[in-house]
Parts: structure tokens; sequence; C-alpha cells
């Protein structure tokens, strides 16, 4: 039986004993399920123990394909087609022979129709299904940009006037097929890898495309140099910019569709020693909106949380330094507080996500709609709760103190490392103490890290020095930490996770605040509070969950000394 045969293989490599077999082979009556999957739902073996085995049961390799770079030449030799519909992947070829990775080994219709399209003979390798996944989408995830290329080097010739050309007028190749799609294949995949800017960053002789995923910037291809004025006139044409400008900065947007997905495009050119640079930030206005939890609120924080969204007037501000996930914080509470029975306006720059039921304002600083100008006009709306994008300066500050003061709920960012340095920006800007201490409800400082890649993710017994950083003498503690995998880059990180620090203001706080004490004052009497908890004990937490890493947690406890 072919089931047994497969749990005799994993019992013999000692991945399970004979009381797991025997439980899974009844589990299987009730599931119908393969004996591989009963085991790895059960826990009894993981992923990657169940492909090896499967590799030795049929007598083939298996393959890590987080350790294998796969030249981009085969996508070629396999379509995307084939690799997707069958989940395979071509890993080597030459002219008699293709080898390919599948996450099931045994589809044997999958390998003839290998077979058929690259007219090769067929090596067959086993791989986890997740790894599969990622090697297609990063090997097809290229080719079209890498097909567009090569159309423009053919159009080019081997003429080198057309490089005098487009350095003297680059705008004449920005319509031409190839170029369109080039810059529509970086933009895809920059949506596709849900990166959030991507740069193409000019050098002597090509143009790097990089790309921030979780905070990180990753090179993901090069352009030939020849070609990177024909791409920034095709962004420019597309963002409305001025393409005879080339000597100053400017500053554009454009609405795109990528796989039915409606997204905004905030485009922003500077000239630099090479040519022009090009950053596109990407923002997915219809992006699903996640749950205080999914942002990392738990336990202590996740109430004082709940306390706050129960207020019906004053203050609630969201601190923290650029990307530290301010911004998602407070779309999380506007959709929260979004009722039918409530009268909710925003002011924002950008919009970067569309709420329905809710009546979000675009800042235009050059039309004369600035953050200080909206609010006096909102004023006059009769909104029961107000959404600052982020307080920039004192008049828009004192505007938003006195309306949380006289019976509005205001939400609101502002750039500052800390519940402290906030008050410190507050007065330095021009606002009263008196006025601070009055309006303010509570205080939500964050930080972003990374999560630990559930793909490539694995268990270590941490030494003596990790120990001490976390602040544990037990030596019966165990950690976590990412190999690196495809999944992630090889970064071992995938994905981020908010630390929080909630701080909702008590009585002594407030009129310590009004009083205008010192700020170290403050600052140890916030901390003596019942229940506070600051950023580094979140962050520890996050590393004993086995969420995230110590050097995650060193880098907030570095941004908040």
């Amino acid at each position: 039986m072919e089931h047994l045969q497969l749990g005799e293989v994993l019992r013999s490599l000692g991945y399970i004993n004979d009381a797991q077999l025997e439980k899974a082979l009844e589990l299987q009556k009730t599931s119908h399920q393969r004996i591989g999957t009963v085991l790895v739902n059960e826990g009894m073996i993981t992923l990657q123990q169940m492909a090896a085995a499967l590799a030795d049961q049929l007598g083939i390799e298996y393959v890590d394909l987080s350790r294998i770079a796969v030249p981009t030449e085969l996508a070629r030799v396999v379509p995307r087609s084939v690799a997707s519909e069958y989940s395979l992947v071509p890993i080597s070829a030459d002219a008699d022979t293709v080898v390919i990775a599948m996450a099931d080994p045994t589809d044997f219709f999958a390998v003839e129709q290998v077979r058929a399209v690259s007219r090769r003979r067929v090596c067959v390798k086993s791989a986890l299904p997740s790894e599969v996944e990622n090697a297609v989408n990063l090997l097809y995830g290229s080719e079209e940009a890498a097909k567009a290329i090569e159309e423009m080097r053919s159009e080019t010739g081997q003429s080198k006037r057309r490089r005098v050309a487009e350095e003297k007028k680059p705008a004449d190749d920005s319509y031409s097929a190839p170029t369109v799609r080039l810059v529509n294949s970086i933009i895809e995949r920059g949506v596709r890898e849900n990166a959030s800017d991507i740069h193409l960053e000019p050098r002597e002789r090509d143009m790097d495309v990089r790309m921030r995923i979780d905070g990180i910037l990753h090179r993901v291809m090069t352009v030939p140099g020849s070609f990177a004025g024909s791409v920034v006139a095709r962004i420019k044409v597309m963002s409305d910019l001025d393409l005879t400008e080339r000597r100053l900065p400017q500053d554009g947007r454009a609405d795109i569709n990528v796989g039915g997905i409606d997204i905004d495009l905030r485009i922003s050119t500077l000239p630099t020693i090479w040519g022009e640079k090009v950053t596109i930030r990407i923002l997915n206005k219809k992006a699903r909106l996640m749950s205080a939890e999914a942002l990392g609120l738990f336990g202590a924080e996740l109430d004082k949380y709940n306390r706050l969204m129960k207020c019906s007037d004053g203050m609630v501000l969201i601190v923290g330094p650029t990307g530290s996930g301010k911004s998602s914080t407070m779309y999380t509470m506007i959709n929260s507080l979004n009722t039918e029975e409530v009268n909710l306006v925003t002011l924002e720059d950008p919009v970067e996500y569309d709420i329905d039921g809710v009546n979000q304002v675009q800042i235009n600083d050059k039309a004369g709609m600035t953050f200080s100008g909206g609010l006096r006009s909102v004023l006059r709306q009769d909104p029961d709760i107000i959404a600052v994008g982020e307080i920039r300066d004192g008049e828009t500050a004192r505007i938003a103190l006195r309306a949380a003061i006289t019976g509005h709920l205001v939400l609101s960012t502002v750039h500052t490392s800390s519940v402290a340095s906030l008050l410190d920006r507050l007065t330095d800007i021009g606002c009263e103490p008196y006025m601070i201490s009055e309006a303010l409800r509570g205080v939500i400082s964050q930080r972003l890290v990374r999560r630990i890649c559930p793909e490539c993710r694995e268990e270590y017994v941490p030494d003596s020095s990790e120990l001490r950083r976390l602040g544990i003498s037990s030596d019966n503690v165990k950690l976590y930490r990412g190999t690196g995998c495809p999944s992630c880059h090889h970064t071992g990180y995938r994905g981020r996770i908010g630390v929080f620090e909630v701080l909702i203001l008590s009585r002594t706080v407030k009129r310590m605040i009004a009083e205008n004490r010192p700020r170290a004052q403050i600052e140890e009497q916030a901390a003596s509070e019942v229940g506070f908890r600051t950023l580094a004990d979140s962050a520890r937490e996050l590393v004993l969950r086995g969420i995230t890493t110590l050097s995650e947690m060193a880098g907030i406890l570095d941004s908040t000394d």
C-alpha cells in the first residue's frame, strides 16, 4: 500500500515512531487524506521531512530550493502557465535534459507536459510546495521585464547613435511597447512582492531597480543605462510630469490597475549626477485593513487601546518615527469607529486607503487646502470624530486641541520618538501645557519589527549573553530565528508586526503636564503607572513568543535610548 510505504519510509528515517504511525493510520481512516498530510497536520513531521521522505520513497533527490539560484533563461524552457498549474519549477537544463523540482513528484501527467513543451528528457526532483511557489514567482517575476529589455535591444540594433539621441530626447521611446511593458512589469512585481516603494537609481553604466520590502531595500534587477532615459520618460508620462524638465525635482501621481486591484502611485523624481532618480510609493487604496490584534496589540496593551477607543471626546495621539506604522494604526482606529451613528471626517496627505462611510479629505497645499485650513472647515461640518493625518505645525495642533476640548474625538499622528518627547514637541510648536493636559486622553507609541519567516523558522537554544539581553536567568528557554529562503529573500524575515507602548493619562500625569514639570519627572511617573509597559517590554515578549528575534529587539532598544 502506498500510504503505508510512505509511513515506513518516515519511520526508517527516524522522523516518526511506531506509535505515531499507528495514530496517523487511524486518523487517515476518517480523514481520507494522505498519510503524509495527516502527519503534517498533527504536527508529527514538518513539510520538509515529508518532502525528503517522499523523495526517498520514489528514489529521487530532494532539493532545497532556498539554496538554489535558478537562471532566468530557464523561463523560456518551461512556460509559466505549466509551472504554475502543476506546481513545478525548472532548476537546470542542457540541450537534452531539463531538471525540474516538483511539489508532487508523483504527478506523472505534469512530467509529460514538461517533456512536451521543452522537447527534452525530464529529470524530477522533490521540493517543498511553498519553496516551489516562491521559486516560480522569482523566476517568472522578471520574465516580462527581461523580454522587454531584449525587445528594446533589438529595436536599438547595433547603433550607438540611438543612445546619443535618447540622452538628448529621452521621451521618444516613452510610448514604445517594450518600454511600457518594462515599466508595467516593474510596478506589477512591486505590487506582487508587497513592496512599499520602488527605487529606480541611475548609475554610471546602468540603472538599479530596488524595492523596499518589510522595510528593507532589495535589488531586484538592473536596467541597461541606454534605456534608463526611456524608462524615466515613461514614468513621467504616466504621472503627467514635465518631460523636458530634468534639472529640478518633480512630484506626481498615477492610478493603475494590477490584477483587478486599484493602485495609487506617488512618484518623485530627483536629479543626480548620472540622471534622474525615480521613487514610486505604492498605495493599495482598497487593501484589507487589519484588526488591532493583527497589528500586534495583545494583552494589557490591547485592553488599554480598547479603553481609548471608547472615548467620546479628547485627543488620542499615535507617535513614532517615519516608517513605524503610525498610519496603519490610525486607519485601523478609523475603521473601527466608523458607524452610521457618527460623522467621521479625515484630513489626509495622502489618502492611503478608501473607507466606505468615511468623509476623506485630500490635503493639497498648492491649492490652499492645508491641514490647519481644512481642520477649520471640518469643524463647521458637525463632526463627531476628526482624524488628522499628521500634526506638523503649531496652528494645526492648537486647532486640534481646541476641538478635542470642545467635545470632539480627535485622532492624529506626531513624528516623535516617545511619549515624553511628544510633550516637548507640542510645547515647542506653541501649545500651552494646560491645553495639552486637558485635551489629551492617551498616547500610543509604536515601532515595527520584522516577523520571523514561517517557511525557514527554526528553534535554537540561546547562549548566556542572549539570555542576559532578555533579562532571563533560566536555561530552559528556546528562541527562534529564520535561516533564509526564497520566500523571505534569504533574510530570515517575512512581514512585520507592531511593538506598542500605550499610555492612558492618569490625573497625576495630567496635573504634572499642566504644571509644566520637567520631562524626566513626567516620564518617571508614567513609567511607574500600574500596567504601563515600555516598548522594550513589548519587544521582549514578541521574542519569547517566537514572533521576532533578539536582533530586532535590539533595534527597538537603540531607537528608544
